[in-house]
């Protein structure tokens, strides 16, 4: 049976069981907000290749961590692709002082998150995302010990 999450491009970093554990997490975060996983593509590249995504398709002309395109029609279910930036996972784990493998967790909880409804442009949807970053990363270092 293929998998409902599939990490594609430069995802070699991640071994089997980080992948085992990181579609526990993902699929039980789903499940506790009343969402079924359909699917969800993580693609990772490099942050000039993101550049040119945000450039094409959303008219932005920043680096960012991550971009999320929610393809899902169906209600309380999540469909989607996400394009993840492995120098932003690296630059932003030295300046938030944490460890890549933290910061990969925050960035693909990020992700998921948007496709739930989470939104992050007020301070107060900003507060309301990082709190439920907060939750992954520690549901996942339970499911990863």
């Amino acid at each position: 049976m293929p998998e409902n999450i599939q990490f594609l491009g430069k995802s070699k970093f991640l071994n089997g069981k980080n992948r085992k554990d990181i579609r526990q997490l993902l699929n039980e975060t789903a499940n506790n907000e009343g969402y079924d996983i359909e699917n969800i593509t993580y693609i990772f590249m490099s942050d000039d290749e993101l550049l040119e995504i945000n450039q094409q398709h959303l008219q932005h002309d920043d680096y960012t961590d991550i971009i999320t395109f929610d393809l899902s029609d169906i209600e309380a279910s999540v469909d989607g692709e996400i394009y993840v930036s492995i120098d932003r996972i690296k630059e932003n784990a030295i300046k938030y002082n944490c460890s890549n493998e933290q910061e990969i967790i925050r960035v693909l909880s990020h992700g998921l998150l948007h496709l739930l409804g989470y939104k992050d442009k007020s301070e107060v949807d900003i507060q309301k995302m990082r709190e439920k970053e907060a939750e992954c990363l520690t549901r996942y270092t339970l499911i990863s010990q």
